[in-house]
């Protein structure tokens, strides 16, 4: 992975030890960055100096100690109800920020972020690090040239079983649920390939504490529709693509996947006939890291802005509108 021009590595500081950070830290090293400190509630836990002397990292605070120091760019992977306010914080202090989607638990969480972002100076990124896929930059290729016709329906569905009963995800204070988790890729997907729906209905399973175990809803788009369906309650672990047009059909297994140890195979059918396109492993985290990099350093434009991440919540606001209320919501489109 091609590391920043400049001359000193770029500096990041991680708020919590999040199982994600896993797979964070090895693509910040692939990256030519290098991770200088972690922040945890309490850094005396043998935990945190457990997962810094894993890591490689000098230096233990708190959260704000991490955003008090000379890093460069904070990461938050801390759980939902948390990256509003930690990741404000990091902007304010002049950091750039990478933050764990959902961005935030609303559009308007979204865009008052986004205007920190925008006042401050500094990058923000919701962590859609699927997106760095080749597999996935191909898709939009394909879908974008025409190859299929016009795009009817796009299905998408992610899901698996959670078990671990005293997970966060299963919190509604703090922002859980299937949708936030592995629904919002589909949604993410969706606009990818088809841009802003018009309106979106649903329906959705809940627990007794109003965490959505499972959701489907269907995303409009005039001329075509575009399904989404997400559980924490399915057996395995399910990742499903598929892109039906007028003229030919794309289909996807595994497609989400933010880091691919194995190859990844779509098949594509259209009136001119049929084949099979295939990619080596790739890690997703790694690019992305990569371009961040770049792009807080001035050596490339974002790929994806603040704005872009308001969009994503607008439209996750309108699916569980939808699910609660049982009927069609317009989706809000003023930035």
């Amino acid at each position: 992975m091609t590391q920043s021009s400049a001359a000193q590595p770029f500096s990041w500081g991680i708020l919590g030890a999040a199982r994600i950070a896993r797979a964070l830290i090895p693509a910040i090293h692939a990256a030519g960055g290098e991770v200088r400190m972690v922040g945890a509630r309490d850094p005396e836990s043998e935990r945190v100096r457990a997962f810094a002397q894993e890591w490689g990292i000098e230096q233990i605070g708190t959260y704000e100690d991490v955003i008090a120091s000379g890093v460069e760019a904070v990461y938050n992977p801390l759980p939902n109800d948390a990256h509003r306010p930690w990741t404000e914080a990091a902007l304010r202090a002049g950091k750039h920020a990478l933050t764990e989607k959902p961005l935030t638990l609303n559009a308007e969480e979204a865009q008052a972020l986004a205007g920190v972002a925008a006042a401050s100076g500094r990058l923000l990124l919701e962590a859609f690090a699927y997106r760095f896929q080749p597999h996935i930059t191909r898709v939009r290729e394909i879908v974008a040239s025409g190859e299929l016709g016009e795009v009817r329906a796009v299905r998408s569905a992610f899901g698996f079983a959670l078990t671990r009963p005293d997970d966060f995800r299963w919190s509604a204070d703090k922002g859980g649920g299937a949708l936030y988790d592995v629904g919002c890729y589909a949604v993410n997907l969706t606009r990818l390939l088809l841009g802003e729906p018009q309106g979106v209905t649903a329906q959705a399973r809940w627990t007794s504490g109003g965490v959505d175990v499972g959701l489907s809803g269907t995303l409009h788009y005039g001329a075509a529709l575009a399904s989404i369906d997400c559980a924490f309650d399915w057996g395995g672990k399910t990742q499903r693509i598929m892109v039906v047009g007028t003229g030919g059909t794309l289909d996807l297994d595994g497609g989400f996947s933010s880091k691919n140890d194995e190859e990844v195979r779509f098949h594509v059918q259209t009136n001119a006939g049929e084949r099979t396109e295939t990619f080596p492993p790739h890690d997703g985290y790694a690019a992305m890291v990569a371009h961040f990099q770049r792009a807080a350093r001035g050596e490339q434009a974002p790929l994806y802005s603040p704005e872009d991440a308001v969009r994503q919540a607008q439209v996750l606001d309108a699916l569980f509108a939808a699910a609660r209320e049982g009927r069609e919501v317009a989706v809000g489109q003023t930035i």
